[in-house]
């Protein structure tokens, strides 16, 4: 597929921050980075785009004992010899997203990269028993065709990823957005879980196969620990039945419109604040 819809180099792009709950998004490119034979390539200037007020730096120890200040920035890193899988890791920047996204599409271009792959991952009302539900989408109505997508409905703030794309797709570099659903009420946690499906759903996409032992066994760790706490907060374990027997309706084979409808009234109706049942309704921002 790489050297068809989506051409022979490609960049895969995630940042820490609003786009990326439970830390999903973020360490499935780490796993990538850790898998593949990369440096880096380039480099942001954080004096440029990051305000250390919301974003500070942090301090840590080298194995040496000195002190070592990291700075929050983001860092494309491109194959050490032979390869086309690119990788950009960073934090979202706090400001001047136009002159960043016009640096980014600098590397882009010099590189010659096809493609642009964004990973994102949203809380939602989903719940932790259940596979993580991944979304894909695109601007480009060729890879759309190509891979049976769909655009993105969804309208409201957006994050840096939006905008990297909007500034892609108008350079005529294609984009593919490719979200996870991450359970709202353990997001203060990070989500092995969610970086397993996001990784799933690359390799069906890309053909990049990230090794899945370890972040199996952290996932079902993850999945153990949040049914420990539920059986000790009756509220909770209530909630997460609800979300259940939504999901499960909407996957049920046999689930007409009007049953799953019904379904999602009779969720809501219990919430009472609107909000969406199952995190499937859209695409994030």
């Amino acid at each position: 597929m790489r050297d068809g819809i989506l051409g022979q180099r490609l960049l895969i792009v995630a940042f820490s921050g609003w786009n990326d709950a439970g830390d999903a998004a973020s360490s499935a490119v780490v796993a990538l980075r850790d898998l593949l034979d990369v440096d880096p390539i380039a480099a942001v200037d954080p004096e440029d785009y990051f305000d250390y007020q919301f974003n500070r730096p942090t301090v840590r120890s080298n194995e040496d004992g000195s002190r070592l200040i990291e700075w929050p920035g983001v860092t494309i890193f491109g194959p050490r010899t032979e390869g086309d899988v690119y990788l950009l890791l960073g934090t979202e920047p706090s400001r001047n997203w136009k002159t960043f996204a016009s640096e980014v599409l600098e590397t882009i271009e010099d590189r010659e990269i096809d493609t642009v792959v964004f990973l994102g991952a949203m809380l939602a009302d989903v719940p932790h028993t259940r596979p993580i539900s991944v979304f894909v989408t695109s601007e480009n109505s060729d890879v759309r065709g190509a891979l049976e997508l769909e655009r993105s409905a969804y309208e409201g703030p957006v994050g840096i990823l939006s905008i990297l794309a909007d500034a892609c797709e108008r350079a005529d570099v294609r984009t593919l957005s490719v979200w996870a659903s991450v359970p709202h009420y353990v997001h203060s946690v990070p989500s092995p879980k969610a970086t397993l499906a996001l990784l799933d759903k690359l390799e069906e996409l890309i053909g990049v196969n990230v090794p899945r032992s370890d972040l199996e066994a952290e996932a079902a760790a993850w999945e153990d620990n949040i049914d420990t706490l539920a059986g000790e907060d009756d509220e909770m374990a209530s909630y997460i039945h609800q979300l259940e027997q939504a999901r499960d309706t909407v996957d049920s084979p046999e689930a007409s419109g009007d049953a799953i409808a019904e379904e999602f009234e009779k969720y809501l109706r219990h919430r009472g604040d609107g909000g969406r049942a199952d995190g499937r309704g859209g695409n994030g921002p």
